[in-house]
């Protein structure tokens, strides 16, 4: 069926170590151009990885016609202003979580997306494509947990480090915006319907005054979400998903590595089996099916609409953070 050509916005760590790699492995995407503030770093990129054009200017990048797909993973508050102009130069776009900085600002971006609609964009929200996650909602769907009545999820780093973006208030930092997301997408996708209200204790780093600390509870009527994330605990990540009849836990639920098998612990009843999943890049995979849907002007995996969503729900935990009292979500 062909490639379709990628252009990255960015060199940074991320779209370097993780996204050139993956589409370097893909069936149905390629590199093709990289786009930077400094000529020189993204020469730099295109000489390292052996192909590609670099562009100076992200403005460049998206005036390519060689350039099918712009993969966008600017920082935060740059997401939702380049993915705007990415649709209107003609482009389809994959752009990192969280979509945006509010649910408002998100609901621009799906604005923008409907009235372009033979372009496709979609949130790259990468753990919901790794197999580990299919075999976990299938076993919910299947039934085999009984009813899905809890989810537990811990998610943290510790980087005290005042010139990392993700420390910067202005672009978006902090923990519930650049780990909670995946709490609160998880639940959402596992329970397959929105949360109905939130109740968070929030902890700001006092220099920085983004948060550093994030304890919060979803209510989805059947049942609960209990998430913690955190930029200033060690390095953990874990989700265990809580049935009437079974469990799902897993040992490495949002950064599988791509180097070694992703195992997870599924307990029915009194038997709890190990499942160990093949070797795989999550970003190859989402690169790939994001591809097909363009190619074959199919719905995409994950719906804009489902990014604003999500958005709803990080600004009803914030909310809730700053008032001390459950927020409703609508």
């Amino acid at each position: 069926m062909g490639k379709l050509r990628w252009g990255v916005l960015s060199t940074s760590n991320f779209a370097r170590n993780k996204i050139l790699p993956a589409l370097q492995l893909c069936r149905h995407a390629e590199f093709t151009a990289i786009a930077s503030r400094d000529l020189a770093r993204a020469q730099a990129v295109v000489d390292q990885v052996g192909c590609g054009k670099a562009y100076g200017s992200y403005e460049e990048l998206l005036v390519d016609p060689e350039i099918d797909v712009i993969y966008n993973p600017l920082p935060n508050h740059l997401h939702v202003p380049w993915s705007i102009k990415a649709i209107e130069a003609g482009k389809h776009v994959l752009c990192e979580k969280p979509i945006g900085m509010s649910a408002a600002e998100a609901q621009q971006l799906l604005d923008t997306v409907q009235r372009h609609p033979h372009l496709k964009a979609m949130e790259a929200f990468v753990y919901r494509f790794h197999p580990q996650w299919q075999y976990a909602r299938q076993a919910v769907n299947d039934g085999s947990l009984g009813e899905v009545r809890t989810i537990h999820a811990a998610f943290s780093y510790f980087n005290t480090d005042g010139a990392n973006i993700r420390n910067q208030w202005s672009a978006g930092g902090g923990g519930l915006m650049d780990i909670g997301c995946y709490n609160i997408s998880l639940a959402r996708f596992i329970f397959g319907t929105e949360p109905k209200r939130a109740l968070a204790v929030v902890e700001n780093d006092p220099g920085f005054h983004t948060d550093r600390l994030v304890s919060g509870i979803l209510d989805f009527g059947s049942g609960t979400a209990v998430f913690t994330c955190s930029t200033q605990l060690v390095w953990f990540q874990r989700v265990i998903i809580l049935g009437t009849a079974g469990r799902i836990e897993f040992e490495v639920p949002f950064n599988a590595r791509p180097e070694k098998p992703a195992k997870l612990w599924h307990q029915r009843g009194d038997r709890t089996d190990e499942v160990q999943f093949e070797i795989c890049n999550q970003y190859t995979i989402q690169a790939d099916e994001f591809s097909l849907a363009v190619m074959n002007d199919a719905p995409v995996p994950t719906p804009l609409a489902d990014a604003v969503a999500n958005m709803k729900v990080i600004d009803a935990v914030r909310e809730s953070g700053k008032k001390n009292s459950w927020v409703a979500i609508s």
